[in-house]
């Protein structure tokens, strides 16, 4: 039961979060290099979507970044691996297929990534790791 309850605190904090990092992130920070996709963006974004994205990258950045890690650094890393491998896969592939893809996207995307899930890595495995030895 405390194994449940230390991963449901990690997962919470980890999700908290991504989604507050990310939205800043895509709403504010990085907002005029998004708007570079013109009509590839869309007006607003589809919901259903980005909750199975967040669900699942969630999921995978706790059981491999977190579970797997042997301090905060270490998930730090693994989650900055993670971050790198799918947000490169994505903005490769969008480079690679989409005729408009601009190229300024993709660094600035993966380099995101990075970050992002090596924070998210973090803090899951700080809330991970309280009130255990």
């Amino acid at each position: 039961m405390a194994s449940l309850l230390r991963s449901v605190g990690a997962v919470l904090a980890m999700s908290v979060t991504m989604l507050v990092l990310d939205l800043t992130w895509i709403g504010i920070v990085a907002k005029p290099i998004y708007d570079k996709l013109g009509p590839l963006k869309r007006e607003t974004a589809f919901i259903p979507a980005a909750m199975i994205f967040y669900v699942m990258y969630i999921g995978v950045a706790f059981l491999y970044a977190v579970r797997g890690a042997s301090s905060i650094g270490d998930a730090a890393g693994r989650g900055a691996a993670l971050g790198f491998v799918a947000y490169a896969t994505y903005e490769l592939t969008n480079w690679a297929v989409l005729k408009a893809w601009p190229v300024v996207v993709v660094p600035v995307d993966i380099v995101w990534g990075v970050v992002l899930t090596a924070t998210v890595a973090a803090v899951g495995r700080w809330a991970y790791g309280i009130g255990h030895s």
